[in-house]
């Protein structure tokens, strides 16, 4: 018996999945400049007018894949958001985040992915800093935010040892006192007071 055949929204999904698929690949290893929309096309298996008919251009198609959306808000005590933003790194941390590496790469040298990474993370750190009833809440969650893009882009696109290889429950451990600190520790601490 043949089977059904495969209605045309469900076609045009599964062919919008793999460009997507693609592009988050090569833009990873390439960065934005050295990847083409045929290069997408080809290593979709579609044809490039299919990818420009579905994303319009480059850099559309980049701020599609670019942006990893949260699933959950950024929202609760202050300890409780130590704890979301910490899961959030270890996630970054346990699997190469593809689209997030493509933006980071991109950012370097095209403005409109330093513009899609600036407003994702933005996005992240103005919930947090809405949970903290401090006067310096933006840029406590700014280090935060600069702690997980530099443990990201010392694992993954730099390699640096340890770091590279380290499982992520310890990467994760080794930060929490610092998170903790940053999101609701008291600036001026024993340490300060001592002096």
């Amino acid at each position: 018996m043949p089977a059904a055949p495969v209605p045309r929204a469900e076609q045009r999904r599964r062919t919008q999945d793999r460009i997507l698929a693609a592009a988050r690949k090569l833009f990873a290893e390439n960065g934005y400049d050295r990847t083409t929309i045929r290069a997408v096309a080809a290593a979709a298996k579609t044809d490039p007018g299919l990818v420009m008919r579905y994303f319009e251009s480059k850099e559309k198609l980049f701020a599609r894949i670019a942006v990893v959306d949260r699933h959950e808000p950024v929202d609760g005590t202050p300890e409780q958001v130590a704890e979301l933003l910490l899961a959030s790194l270890g996630e970054k941390v346990t699997a190469e985040p593809a689209a997030a590496l493509a933006a980071i790469r991109s950012m370097f040298t095209h403005p409109e992915a330093a513009k899609e990474v600036r407003e994702a993370m933005l996005a992240e750190q103005r919930q947090a800093a809405g949970t903290m009833p401090v006067p310096d809440a933006d840029l406590r969650t700014g280090l935060i935010g600069a702690l997980t893009l530099g443990t990201v882009i010392g694992r993954y696109l730099l390699g640096l040892d340890g770091l590279r290889d380290a499982p992520p429950e310890q990467i994760t451990a080794l930060l929490r006192e610092s998170f903790h600190s940053i999101v609701h520790g008291d600036p001026d601490g024993p340490s300060a007071r001592s002096e």
